[in-house]
């Protein structure tokens, strides 16, 4: 039956993502509107583009643009991206600009948010407004849902992928006053294939990779009313279900605690569930309030087990692990045009509350809970000769509500003493526009991120003392931007930027000595200080009216002044991508895209993941009006790599896909 039902879902599912992306944004979910001057300097990639590189989740879709660099949890099986250096609890992720992450730790696993509903995907670098919100030290990522132009839209895509299939959903219906759009998807693999010449351990036999199955179902509704011309509300609520194993460390490094005690872990459940509320109401051409209202549930459980097979949970250090969280928020937004809209005022003011709840089960509920609030205020002033004068300064509070300690010996719940963290934001840019499709900046911006609840009461399995009292680290970050149109076949996006990073939050080795474990234990203290510098540059050519190709290249360096001889991880030296693209009308497309990472450390000690390319490509051509048939091969070399040393990522796979539009 449950296969059947499958195949019902895949059967209804045909579909192309619509080829006007644009047209099909939900403007409402951008953070930052502000057409002709004013404009920032951000990345993104549209649902067209998401389609034609065949990106299925977030983190390979943001893996497209400079300055994005995708890593991995290893141990975790999560996926990661850093954007400028800077990870996920630095740089937040937002969904039509709510805010969405684990209460806990501040992370997200980027591989469990498919992409087949989303209208575009943004990255705001360098200078980034502070209607964001707090911790956005390095930035911040938004994804864009869709909303629907037509009385009757119809799109989604059903088809088999290495080890698995896939198939999706969009249903859409404007009628002027009302809009309603759905979706749904899965995305379901039992395992992906190891590149041929891998050499197996004792832990990895080779062939298919043990224990890598993932299963992911989306479902999503909106539902809009448009009462004027520019004022607008929305009510959406996603749900994710989602599941999956954790390969085994396969690696050679001796220093690695998993290569003598491997971690046997599967997660039979990774759900959330949102519910939020977006509305804009303009007062007159020149005035407006826009308020964001959310509630964003998520709840797992970690099997720990006792052996490769998967079946018992009775070794000391096997255990069920259940997380319960919830976070509730409201975002009020207030902007006023002054002087003919030549100085644009904005304002907000942000409350959410974080509620994490965890036990192992056996144990008792232990509750840590957040008040986080924000005031904020941007000023955008023309100047003469087409300057442009962006200003902006923000106040954000944390307040500890509860933390709850709890002592496995004595089987007691006991309270953390309460704490708060205040941090200020400052930040200041200068755009020059030469002409409406060209863009120079120049910003600096003073940026800060608060300690998380892991950060400041984990034990990290009896090795580490808490410190609740851990304040924000804060960063300089110096941002010189171009992005224009030269002619009529380059569009040229770059930047060169530099951090200067203090009060960074770092492990502190032997604090105490924990005289019946009989070990030092270690602390996270305020005590890092470093620096991380680069330049990008993306560039799109348009060789004929069939053919066009790009280009994009990250370098970044990243210096540990508190203690070179640590080095930071998961970030390579050198990234590169490209591609090569033909587009006989809207008849037959056929890509090709290579991408190259330099050498990146896996450990602080030195353990790395060595440099590679992978060759990708997809061709699609349409059958009927309607209906199109697509198909790709990933990793064509067969290159056996990793992002993380020790978890070698797919070998060549490929995937059929039948779509269809309406």
């Amino acid at each position: 039956m449950r296969r059947l039902a499958t195949l019902l879902f895949c059967l209804l599912s045909l579909s192309l993502f619509s080829q006007d992306s644009v047209n099909h944004v939900f403007t409402l979910g951008q953070v930052v509107v502000t057409p002709g001057v004013g404009r920032q300097i951000n990345s993104s990639v549209n649902a067209r583009q998401l389609q034609e590189f065949a990106r299925n989740d977030v983190s390979k879709a943001l893996n497209l643009l400079p300055g994005v660099n995708l890593s991995a949890v290893g141990p975790r099986n999560e996926a990661m991206v850093y954007v400028r250096g800077f990870d996920l609890r630095q740089t937040p992720l937002l969904i039509d600009g709510i805010p969405v992450y684990i209460p806990y730790d501040g992370y997200v696993d980027l591989a469990r948010f498919t992409t087949f509903d989303l209208a575009e995907v943004n990255v705001s670098k360098g200078y980034t407004s502070v209607i964001y919100g707090p911790n956005a030290l390095g930035g911040a990522i938004n994804l864009v849902s869709r909303r629907p132009v037509k009385k009757f839209e119809l799109n989604g895509a059903a088809g088999w992928l290495s080890g698995g299939y896939r198939g999706n959903i969009n249903v859409g219906s404007n009628l002027g006053k009302f809009y309603l759009q759905a979706g749904a998807s899965k995305v379901n693999r039992d395992s992906f294939p190891l590149p041929g010449n891998y050499k197996p351990v004792k832990t990895e036999d080779g062939g298919w990779r043990n224990n890598s199955y993932s299963t992911d179902e989306k479902y999503s509704i909106k539902v809009g009313y448009i009462p004027g011309k520019k004022s607008e509300y929305a009510l959406s609520y996603i749900y994710q279900h989602g599941k999956k194993g954790t390969p085994v460390y396969a690696g050679s490094d001796t220093l690695n605690s998993l290569y003598k005690s491997p971690r046997y872990w599967q997660w039979p459940y990774w759900d959330k569930r949102s519910l939020y509320f977006i509305s804009n109401t303009t007062f007159g051409d020149a005035e407006y309030l826009k308020t964001r209202f959310y509630y964003d549930k998520f709840k797992n459980q970690l099997n720990s087990y006792d052996d490769v097979h998967y079946t018992t949970i009775s070794k000391p250090y096997a255990f069920k692990s259940i997380y319960d969280d919830y976070t509730v928020g409201g975002i009020v937004e207030y902007g006023k045009g002054l002087w003919q809209s030549k100085d644009v005022v904005k304002t907000t003011v942000q409350w959410k509350q974080d509620v994490h709840r965890e036990h192992n089960e056996g144990e008792p509920v232990r509750t840590m809970s957040d008040n986080t609030y924000t005031v904020g205020i941007e000023n955008e002033l023309k100047l003469p000769h087409r300057f442009v004068l962006l200003t902006g300064l923000s106040f954000n509070r944390r307040a500890s509500i509860k933390a709850q300690d709890y002592n496995s010996a004595t089987r007691q719940v006991s309270n953390f003493p309460g704490n708060d963290n205040n941090a200020f934001n400052i930040q200041g840019g200068l755009e020059y526009h030469p002409d409406d499709n060209n863009l120079i900046s120049l910003s600096v911006a003073r940026k800060t991120r608060f300690a998380t609840t892991k950060d400041r009461y984990s034990y990290r399995l009896g090795t580490a003392i808490p410190n609740p009292d851990l304040h924000a680290e804060y960063a300089v970050n110096y941002d010189l931007g171009y992005k224009g149109r030269i002619g009529a076949q380059w569009m040229v996006e770059a930047s060169l930027f530099y951090s200067n990073i203090g009060n960074t939050i770092l492990s502190v080795s032997n604090v105490r000595y924990d005289s019946v474990r009989h070990v030092w234990q270690s602390q996270l203290q305020n005590t890092g200080r470093s620096e991380y510098l680069g330049g990008e540059v993306g560039v799109e050519y348009r060789i004929a009216e069939a053919w066009k190709t790009g280009v994009n290249y990250t370098y970044i360096k990243r210096n540990n002044l508190s203690n070179p001889a640590l080095h930071f991880t998961d970030v390579p030296g050198h990234k590169f991508f490209g591609y090569l693209q033909y587009q006989l009308r809207d008849r037959l497309s056929v890509q090709a895209n290579t991408e190259y990472d330099s050498q990146r450390y896996s450990t602080t000690y030195g353990a790395a993941a060595g440099s590679f390319m992978l060759l990708n490509t997809r061709a699609a051509l349409k059958v009927l009006s309607f209906l199109s048939l697509e198909a790709g091969i990933n990793n064509i070399t067969d290159r056996n790599y990793s992002l993380v040393e020790g978890y070698p990522e797919p070998g060549r796979n490929y995937f059929v896909n039948l779509v269809y539009q309406l």
